[in-house]
């Protein structure tokens, strides 16, 4: 079991990255932590084995992105996949007002997210109705943008790096920091909104999960077993290291006592073994590796 960071290629799905890493690692058992649409690219965490049980523990982790929020036109997608909806002149549009827009998105708040996501409605994936042409109803959701920052004004989408770009709009490149289940898509349009015409993400890299930063991800071909990290690279949590009788102990579903409180990584011989809930006077198994 390991713990791969990836660097996902412009116009893979995160499904496809899957499917390779799958015949490159010699193993059918894989999980990712955190989907990135096909015109986006960067940090993605795949997990192999025993290591998929950490996916409910990474998935809800923090992300920071590089965004290119394209100003003037709108799509069904809220992204560069789809046709053009609309177009409202974004020009001459000042630093101060972007950043006053941008103080409005700090912090916590409520987020529609988009209709073309893979959120189930009644079974079904909103994206599938979406593209059937039926009316999706998705409800808000809580989330916090942690940073927030305004890079530069570009005159367009830069060129070569995203070939889906639909024109030459005025493009803010930002830096963005959010809690997990936050769609920068429906972030973009939000911001076109508040700014007085309306936005598209024109293109999207993801820096950062967690630990995990773009600099440490591997090119997809480049993958092999060997570059695996171990399991507990991944999570951050307090560790706490038990002796053999504790560890029986905890993995037979028993209280082991302990001054910690919150979520915390269980190792011994200094093997992961469990995260366990401490409440300052003992902890519980919340998942068990053997």
């Amino acid at each position: 079991m390991a713990v791969f960071i990836v660097d996902k290629p412009l116009g893979w799905t995160s499904f496809d990255v899957v499917a390779k890493a799958r015949k490159l690692l010699g193993t059918k058992r894989i999980g990712h932590t955190g989907t990135l649409d096909p015109l986006a690219t960067g940090v993605l965490v795949l997990l192999t084995n025993e290591s998929t049980k950490l996916v409910p523990y990474l998935e809800i982790a923090d992300k920071d992105y590089l965004a290119y929020i394209s100003l003037g036109a709108s799509t069904p997608t809220l992204d560069a996949e789809g046709p053009i909806l609309e177009t409202i002149p974004a020009e001459n549009i000042s630093p101060a007002q972007i950043e006053a827009v941008l103080e409005q998105f700090r912090g916590s708040q409520m987020q529609l997210p988009p209709s073309y996501s893979a959120i189930h409605i009644g079974g079904q994936r909103a994206y599938d109705l979406a593209r059937a042409g039926k009316e999706v109803k998705l409800e808000l959701r809580s989330v916090n943008i942690l940073v927030l920052k305004h890079l530069e004004t570009l005159a367009q989408m830069p060129e070569g790096n995203y070939p889906k770009a639909l024109g030459r709009f005025t493009t803010l490149k930002l830096e963005v920091s959010v809690s997990s289940g936050t769609y920068i898509r429906s972030l973009a349009r939000d911001i076109g909104t508040a700014l007085g015409t309306v936005a598209h993400l024109g293109g999207l890299v993801r820096t950062r999960v967690g630990k995990f930063h773009l600099p440490q991800a591997i090119p997809l071909e480049q993958l092999e077993p060997s570059l695996g990290q171990p399991d507990l690279s991944a999570l951050e949590y307090e560790v706490i290291e038990l002796n053999a009788k504790e560890a029986r102990d905890l993995k037979d579903g028993k209280r082991i006592a302990s001054q910690a409180r919150g979520r915390v990584t269980v190792t011994f011989e200094q093997q992961l073994i469990a995260i366990a809930e401490a409440d300052g006077t003992s902890l519980k198994a919340l998942r068990v590796w053997q």
